[in-house]
C-alpha cells in the first residue's frame, strides 16, 4: 500500500445534519474521530476474519432467506465503490444529484457465488486501498462538500464515516450470525 499522509480534516466526526437519519446506525459503529487511519485499520481486520475460512464457509447462509458469505462479501465492496464514488463527484464540486441503488439486485446480478472466497477478499482489499487513497488524496475544502445521494444530502466526511459503518456493520453481521452457525465437519 502507498504510505500517504493523513488528511488535515478527516476529523471531526459528522454533524447528524450531514447524512440521511437511515445512515446513523452506521456512523454510530465507528470508533473515534481519524476515519482515514479507520479505514485503513479495517482492510487488515477484514482480511484477518477470512483468512482461515474455506471455500464451503463462503457458500454458507444461516437462513434460507439470507444471502450467502460471499454474497455479503460482494455486497460491502459494491456498496464501498458506489459510496466512494458518491464522495469523489462531491468532493469535486459536482452537483449533480446521484441516484440510489438496490441492494439486493445488485447481490442477484453480482455472480458472487461463482467466484473463489479468496477472491472476493483480495478484491475487497483492493477496493478498500482504493478508497483509502482517495480519502487521502482529500484538501480541507472537499471533506465539508455537500451533494445529494438517493435524494438526501450527504458530505463528504459523512460518506466516509458511512463506509467505515457499513463494513462494520456487516462484518459484525458475519461473526455474530454466520461464522457460529457453520456446521464444522
Amino acid at each position: 500500500m502507498l504510505l500517504m499522509s493523513a488528511p488535515k480534516s478527516a476529523s471531526p466526526r459528522p454533524a447528524p445534519t450531514e447524512y440521511a437519519a437511515f445512515y446513523e446506525k452506521y456512523i454510530a459503529l465507528v470508533p473515534g474521530n481519524d476515519i482515514v487511519a479507520i479505514l485503513d485499520a479495517q482492510r487488515l481486520q477484514m482480511i484477518q476474519l477470512f483468512v482461515a475460512r474455506s471455500e464451503r464457509d463462503g457458500n454458507f447462509r444461516y437462513a434460507a432467506d439470507k444471502w450467502t458469505v460471499k454474497e455479503v462479501l460482494g455486497h460491502v465492496t459494491d456498496s464501498e465503490r458506489i459510496f466512494a464514488y458518491r464522495a469523489l463527484r462531491i468532493a469535486r464540486a459536482d452537483q449533480t444529484p446521484l441516484s440510489g441503488f438496490e441492494q439486493d439486485d445488485y447481490v442477484r446480478a453480482g455472480g458472487f457465488g461463482e467466484r473463489t472466497l479468496t477472491d472476493l477478499v483480495e478484491e475487497f482489499a483492493l477496493v478498500r486501498s482504493a478508497t483509502s487513497a482517495l480519502f487521502h488524496s482529500f484538501g480541507d475544502d472537499a471533506w465539508l462538500r455537500r451533494g445529494v445521494a438517493n435524494k438526501n444530502e450527504v458530505t463528504v466526511r459523512a460518506l466516509a464515516f458511512i463506509i467505515a459503518g457499513h463494513e462494520l456493520h456487516h462484518r459484525e453481521i458475519l461473526k455474530e450470525r454466520y461464522f457460529p452457525a457453520i456446521p464444522r465437519a
